[in-house]
């Protein structure tokens, strides 16, 4: 019922995260049918009456525990069933060759790239602006850093949403089984250019994606990794920054 309203789900754990979303929303919907109409029932039947004094009530202790403690129950039983979904997609990193370095800052993702020598903070990085472009059919690793404030990787069709924070890399990383260009927002509210603050995901086919890797990574003439850093240089599209 609810993928007629959800994104399309386009990676291999979407179908975890989507079955999770799908009981949460089922549990909590029958709990607010049951209170709502308790409470119009409540409303109807001790309405005020002529003739009808309020009186005093204790309430009752027993139904007061069931009340408690179903839900903390309830909260039990989800976590254990949300434990092989978090294992999977959080505690574990599968093994690739496409890693990319995203940083966020006020107020665009910074897409970097190791070059040929295959390493981070080297000469030979290429760094995009608002745009990432990755294989379809393999796993993507995202090593995730903030420059400056909190921000939010977050690709709904990926069911991928993780916070970049200042001071740490967080590594993550998700595998797309449709080509396509998906959007990237911020979902972190992170300034006063929070809603501009957007880039675009290029999903290619196998062929496709070396086709790109080579003509805009490791081809053409490399430029120093820090070049992105520079909060004053203007924002491109499309090209390997220069």
């Amino acid at each position: 019922m609810l993928s007629l309203w959800l994104p399309e789900n386009v990676s291999t754990y979407g179908r975890d995260i989507d079955w999770l979303f799908e009981l949460i929303f089922w549990i909590t919907g029958l709990t607010f049918v049951l209170v709502a109409v308790a409470f119009v029932a409540f409303l109807i039947l001790y309405r005020d009456r002529p003739g009808r004094r309020a009186r005093y009530t204790h309430g009752s202790a027993p139904l007061e525990i069931v009340w408690t403690v179903v839900p903390a129950l309830i909260l039990v039983v989800l976590t254990f069933l949300s434990v092989p979904a978090w294992s999977r997609i959080k505690m574990t990193m599968p093994q690739t060759d496409v890693v990319i370095q995203v940083t966020g800052k006020q107020f665009n993702w910074q897409v970097t790239y190791p070059g040929p020598d295959g390493k981070f903070g080297t000469a030979d990085d290429k760094t995009f602006l608002d745009e990432m472009h990755v294989p379809v059919g393999k796993p993507v690793r995202v090593n995730l850093r903030s420059q400056d404030v909190i921000h939010s990787f977050f690709v709904p069709q990926f069911r991928f949403k993780q916070d970049a924070v200042p001071g740490r890399e967080i590594p993550a990383w998700f595998e797309v089984t449709k080509p396509g260009k998906y959007e990237l927002p911020c979902a972190e509210l992170c300034g006063f250019g929070h809603s501009g603050m957007r880039g675009w995901i290029y999903v290619h086919a196998p062929e496709d994606y070396a086709k790109w890797v080579a003509e805009n990574v490791e081809g053409g003439d490399a430029s120093p990794a820090a070049a992105a850093e520079k909060k004053d240089e203007p924002k491109t599209r499309g090209k390997a920054k220069q």
